[in-house]
């Protein structure tokens, strides 16, 4: 018989939307400075008129104030389902030589997250993986492994290629001919149609801050705790506390008119508001 195929393991992590279940477990509500709050709405406008109409996929944990931010946004509208989050750690050497088990359940959690090739083919929207970016080793490790599976499963390349889009949050340089750009030294961009791999930049500093010091709701989802239950169990401790008390603030500053009216306003003033898809969407991001 063949090996039972194990359930998907997730870090646990509220529901920041619909949050009845954090009863007491939040405190002081954090101040954020006007200047980082402007730097995130940017980023989120960008990354929104660069999805192409897609559902976007936060890897890992590092962007998760824009995750955050966004499903305050988007809440109330057709939108509202369409951004996700990834829990995955793939940097660097975390998504080579996988063992057989660590592979049957990375596919597994893949699968529950709409992300498996039969699924992917079927797509009439693209997937949308979005993540801060260094090199790119974690989205070349995941473009790997689905390439892997797509293979095994026979399933067409020609299609599914022109589902998958990757947008990186890089940090913000002075740029010149000889700057280094990470797409540019990543061989699996070239699989992929034109423009399916975009960036967004922010401010260096906030990078290193998000990518490097912020707490985090979840611990790091690396391959050592892909087949640890006990994952799927809420933390309680300090910095728990911390980090959800501020990503609930991020949502409800989408909530907001504030920044509802100046997300709309930035993406009123890209190249995509001419397209049908964000024509149309614009209106619902009125301020209520």
């Amino acid at each position: 018989m063949p090996p039972e195929s194990p359930e998907p393991t997730r870090p646990f992590r509220w529901d920041l939307v619909r949050r009845d279940q954090l009863g007491s477990l939040l405190g002081g509500t954090p101040e954020f400075f006007p200047e980082y709050l402007d730097e995130m709405v940017h980023c989120a406008a960008r990354i929104l008129a660069l999805s192409a109409d897609g559902d976007l996929y936060f890897v890992g944990r590092s962007a998760d104030d824009l995750h955050d931010l966004l499903s305050g946004v988007l809440s109330g509208t057709s939108w509202r389902d369409r951004v996700r989050q990834l829990p995955l750690s793939l940097y660097q050497g975390d998504g080579a030589r996988l063992t057989p088990a660590e592979t049957r359940q990375l596919r597994v959690n893949l699968d529950a997250d709409g992300l498996a090739p039969a699924a992917l083919m079927r797509r009439d929207r693209p997937v949308v993986f979005t993540d801060l970016v260094a090199s790119g080793s974690t989205f070349g490790n995941l473009h790997r492994l689905l390439r892997d599976w797509i293979a095994e499963e026979r399933a067409p390349w020609d299609v599914i290629r022109t589902k998958l889009r990757y947008i990186g949050v890089t940090g913000r340089r002075r740029t010149s001919p000889n700057t280094w750009r990470w797409q540019q030294h990543a061989e699996w961009t070239a699989e992929l149609p034109a423009r399916a791999v975009r960036n967004v930049s922010m401010d260096e500093r906030r990078w290193q801050y998000l990518a490097a010091a912020e707490p985090k709701i979840t611990p790091s989802f690396r391959r050592t705790r892909w087949l640890d239950p006990s994952v799927a169990q809420p933390r309680h401790d300090d910095e728990t506390r911390k980090a959800l008390a501020s990503a609930v603030a991020l949502v409800e500053h989408g909530r907001g008119p504030e920044v509802r009216a100046r997300i709309l306003d930035r993406l009123r003033a890209e190249p995509a508001a001419k397209e049908r898809w964000l024509r149309t969407f614009l209106p619902e991001l009125r301020p209520r």
